[in-house]
């Protein structure tokens, strides 16, 4: 099948696609006499997998070690858990330092006034950090 094709089956734009393939998530596509790019269901499905894996918040690095233990049957799947984990480990921090922007913002907003006045306890507080 075409690019365009591939790109409506995995959901992943053609753009993106080619881009994949640059950097070696994917693997080059095979090309036809006309020297366009086809891609097999094989390929769909792996750039169906690169979709879900960036949904979950994996960087491209991660994606492409992914791949390349999905591909290998013969990995151990503890490898595989053991990056899961360390990813949950970094999302869960994130989610802590978001809570603590949420709240820091929360209590700023809440002590300004929001008049006519130029005293703003938002402003004085980004000055003073």
């Amino acid at each position: 099948m075409n690019i365009g094709a591939a790109a409506k089956l995995s959901g992943v734009n053609a753009k993106l696609i080619r881009h994949y393939e640059s950097i070696g998530i994917i693997p080059k596509a095979s090309r036809s006499e006309s020297g366009y790019r086809t891609y097999s269901e094989a390929d769909v499905h792996i750039l169906s997998f690169v979709k879900r894996s960036r949904t979950l918040g994996f960087s491209m690095k991660e994606i492409k070690k992914l791949v390349s233990l999905w591909r290998n049957k013969a990995r151990a799947s503890s490898e595989v858990k053991t990056m899961a984990t360390k990813h949950i480990t970094e999302m869960e921090q994130k989610i802590h330092e978001l809570q603590e922007m949420v709240k820091t913002l929360r209590h700023l907003a809440k002590n300004c006034h929001g008049d006519h006045r130029p005293d703003c306890p938002i402003l004085n507080d980004l000055a003073n950090q």
